[in-house]
């Protein structure tokens, strides 16, 4: 049986539709009541429903926008950094196998040398570098928490979550929605593959350890919205750009990453996922309205 967090959340949603589909028994938890210690909380529930896995889908990424962070910076670190350092030290203690969801936004500008990053290289966006936003540091700073001190955990790196589905945090839904766009180019995962990935890392006994869970290629703006408008899904929609990315850094409170995952480790352990572009066009192709 799967424990899972944040089930009410975006990316916790496909976890759940992703445990549905395959008929996988699940329970969920809130840690949100405020009358309630996490710490006895988590031990008594793991003690009383002894769960084979544990998945923390949960997180604060800031609303409406990665900006409020900077202005909350309190429940931002603990949603994104105390919250999975506790989980990490109770499933430990425990002896039950945690999998966190982390994001691939802790990396920043070309990987030198060219290609994407991979699991393996240091975050280079981070509160260590003294250049990225609150939201970026607290996961980078998880990341390190967990895997330097509970390495027998998975950490699933997320990147501007995408799907068919026009929900207000897809990705493609934000370009269709935003007034100006910059051009650049990123990985970014398909929601439910995402899920199913994540899912799978725990029932085909992967390695424990971080993976980039992104699908391959890397697409760039002006790509997606080609993909839009062949498709028709915002008609009538001028897509304007800033001039460059300089000039949109300067009306936002946070610095945003843009940079390129290498996903080949969890291909090499027999996971595919669909090429970026290929899944961006399905979607578009197959697109749902709320």
């Amino acid at each position: 049986m799967f424990l899972l967090l944040g089930s009410t959340g975006y990316v916790g949603g496909a976890f759940v539709r992703e445990l549905q589909k395959r008929h996988l028994p699940y329970q969920t938890l809130s840690l949100k009541n405020p009358d309630h210690d996490p710490g006895r909380l988590l031990t008594e529930t793991l003690h009383q429903l002894h769960p084979s896995f544990v998945i923390n889908a949960a997180g604060w990424p800031g609303a409406p926008n990665v900006d409020a962070t900077e202005n909350h910076k309190e429940l931002c670190v603990a949603a994104n950094l105390a919250l999975p350092a506790l989980l990490a030290e109770v499933c430990a203690h425990e002896q039950i196998p945690l999998g966190h969801v982390s994001t691939g936004c802790i990396y920043n500008g070309p990987r030198p040398g060219g290609g994407g990053y991979t699991e393996a290289e240091a975050p280079n966006f981070d509160f260590r570098h003294n250049n990225s936003g609150f939201y970026s540091g607290c996961k980078a700073l998880a990341e390190e928490v967990i895997i330097n001190n509970w390495p027998d955990s998975y950490l699933w790196r997320l990147r501007y979550p995408f799907e068919s589905r026009n929900h207000p945090k897809n990705y493609l839904a934000k370009l269709m929605r935003y007034e100006k766009l910059v051009e650049a180019k990123n990985s970014i995962s398909h929601l439910d593959e995402f899920a199913g990935a994540c899912l799978d890392c725990f029932l085909q006994q992967l390695p424990r350890g971080i993976y980039n869970i992104t699908n391959p290629g890397v697409i760039s703006t002006g790509e997606i919205v080609s993909l839009i408008r062949k498709h028709q899904r915002a008609p009538g929609k001028e897509f304007r750009f800033f001039a460059s990315d300089a000039e949109f850094q300067k009306i936002i409170l946070t610095p945003r990453a843009h940079c390129e995952l290498d996903s080949g480790k969890l291909l090499s352990h027999g996971i595919p996922l669909t090429e970026v572009h290929e899944a961006v066009d399905r979607c578009l192709r197959e697109w749902k309205e709320l």
